[in-house]
């Protein structure tokens, strides 16, 4: 078993380019194409669960490197694509087994991500988990389909980790992950609307919980519990 740093042990490099990490995956993962207009400054920052200034330290590097380019007024718009050689990408999914493998990966890969969060304990870390739960339930009772919200709760999980692979791996997710969550819901439309809503936010603050108590087992349990939550929502089981 590899050991884990307590927080005060974390680079701080490491919590700087997580937010670099995850624009280069959303440049990289064709979503955008050279020339189109990236999505605002508190739609990222919450899409990643970071803060304003770490993801406009991120722009200013992405700017730096060439990689994107400002408009005053306008906003942030791609200036070159990277190989895909030198970014993880995936493939668009493009049937329901298709889906469900990816929510099946998306289980192992977030029940350690859940497990290494409560392992290291980082307070800062946690206390951004806790308001993206907040953000979700707050996006349910307004209405919204709170999509965003659910991506930067799972978002803040990985980065919780102190480990930037965990993070740009499910960066490089993104789309994915956005289709998911939306496919879940549609093909869930025949079951009432707020028990489901409500499932999902009482499996999130479940994974909070172990999380903030540094409970690893309880922790990467909750995270898969979640996980098949919605793979059994999806098929109606």
């Amino acid at each position: 078993m590899h050991s884990l740093r307590p927080s005060s042990q974390i680079p701080v490099h490491t919590r700087d380019e997580y937010a670099y990490d995850q624009l280069l995956a959303l440049i990289g993962s064709g979503e955008f194409e050279t020339g189109e207009r990236l999505p605002g400054e508190q739609t990222m920052a919450e899409r990643f669960g970071v803060s304003r200034p770490m993801l406009r330290q991120a722009l200013a590097r992405l700017r730096s490197e060439g990689k994107i380019h400002s408009r005053k007024g306008s906003g942030h718009y791609v200036s070159a694509q990277e190989p895909a050689s030198k970014i993880l990408s995936y493939a668009t999914l493009g049937s329901i087994p298709d889906v469900r493998n990816f929510l099946e990966f998306r289980r192992s890969l977030e029940g350690e991500s859940a497990a290494c969060a409560a392992q290291l304990g980082d307070r800062l870390a946690i206390s951004k988990l806790k308001k993206c739960h907040a953000r979700l339930a707050e996006a349910f009772s307004s209405g919204e389909s709170g999509i965003d919200q659910d991506i930067a709760f799972h978002m803040a999980v990985a980065q919780a980790t102190g480990n930037r692979f965990f993070a740009h791996t499910l960066g490089a997710l993104l789309e994915q992950m956005s289709f998911s969550i939306r496919l879940v819901r549609d093909l869930s439309g025949a079951s009432p609307v707020a028990p489901r809503r409500q499932a999902v936010i009482d499996e999130h603050a479940r994974i909070v919980a172990a999380i903030d108590a540094g409970d690893a087992g309880r922790a990467r349990d909750a995270m898969r519990d979640h996980i098949e939550g919605g793979i059994a929502r999806l098929f109606n089981k």
